[in-house]
């Protein structure tokens, strides 16, 4: 298995999509937003790693210019997995 702070380190989105996480960063409130997401809330490296997943599917649904894309929620993912990997750069539980 990818550790996911490789995963991290790789990952590479469009400039726009990876300004806006980053802008709505400070609104993201991990109790409130994650469950969204992900089933169950377990460590920031776990979580990072499903979100990782269900980023990937909507990366795939982008690419394939499927009209099913929802660029509000790849956004939001996105927003969540920069949050989380925070909190593993730090070596919180959140």
């Amino acid at each position: 298995m990818t550790d996911c702070r490789t995963l991290l380190a790789t990952l590479r989105r469009p400039r726009l999509l990876m300004r806006a996480a980053r802008f709505g960063l400070s609104d993201y409130r991990r109790d409130r937003d994650l469950r969204r997401y992900v089933d169950r809330a377990g460590s920031p490296e776990e979580t990072v790693t499903s979100l990782m997943t269900v980023e990937a599917g909507l990366e795939a649904t982008r690419i394939a210019g499927d009209a099913a894309y929802s660029v509000a929620r790849h956004i939001e993912v996105l927003i969540a997995i920069l949050a989380e990997a925070q909190f593993l750069r730090r070596g919180e539980m959140a």
